[in-house]
This record gives structure tokens, sequence and C-alpha cells, in this order.
């Protein structure tokens, strides 16, 4: 089962060929963090803008890290935030795909490569 990252969402929710042809392949549906969401509404420039991230998301589930993938996002950020330069965000919802076995549907690869256990995917071509 998938996880979406912020940047799949971005390329569905601009209509990028690609992105939609692979979405709508799924069988099952996919996840998303609830991090992701609160990406998408702190990128929006208006309320029009945060209306349309709310729609996009609103069929898909969105899941929340339990206490054990905050532990786990907090010892990865602490190891890997000086050394690989790891976001406070991305170690929390790459903790929301190790805690729950899902891959994470992504093209930062470069961003979640030091985080162990993670699976990514790039699931389309850009």
């Amino acid at each position: 089962m998938y996880l979406l990252d912020t940047d799949v969402l971005i390329d569905i929710e601009r209509g990028h060929e690609p992105a939609i042809a692979w979405f709508a392949t799924l069988t099952d549906i996919p996840s998303v963090p609830g991090f992701v969401v609160m990406e998408l509404v702190q990128d929006s420039r208006n309320i029009q803008a945060v209306r349309k991230a709310l729609k996009l998301v609103a069929p898909l589930p969105i899941i929340w890290a339990t206490e054990a993938d905050c532990v786990r996002a907090l010892l990865d950020f602490t190891t890997y935030h000086l050394s690989d330069n790891l976001g406070l965000l991305d170690a929390l919802i790459a903790a929301c795909a190790v805690g729950r076995n899902l891959t994470l549907c992504t093209f930062n690869v470069k961003h979640y490569r030091v985080v162990p256990n993670l699976v990514t995917a790039q699931p389309y071509s850009r």
C-alpha cells in the first residue's frame, strides 16, 4: 500500500498526465500523512487554494503518527538532521510510512534516503 508525499499530490493537483494516469491504475486507495495535508495548506496563497488542497485529499485516508512513530522520527531527525539535512516534517512523514510498513511515493528521494527501513517509490515519469 502507498503513502503519498506532497510532491505527488501537487502533480495530481496540477493535472500532470503521468501522475493522473498512475493514480487511475491504483486498486487500493493510498493514504496521506496529516503532515502532508498541512504542507499543502501551508503552501496555499489564499483561501481558494486551501479549499482546493482540502478537496484534493478529501477522498483519501489521512493518517497520523503514532507515539512510536514520533519516537522513531525524533531518533532519525536527531541522527540525520545535521549530517544529511533531514527535515522535521520529512522525518515525521517517513516515520508514518515505516511504522505502517507503507511505501512512500515521492520524488524527493534525496530528502528520505537516510531514513532506515523506509521504502520509497517514484511512481511515474516526470
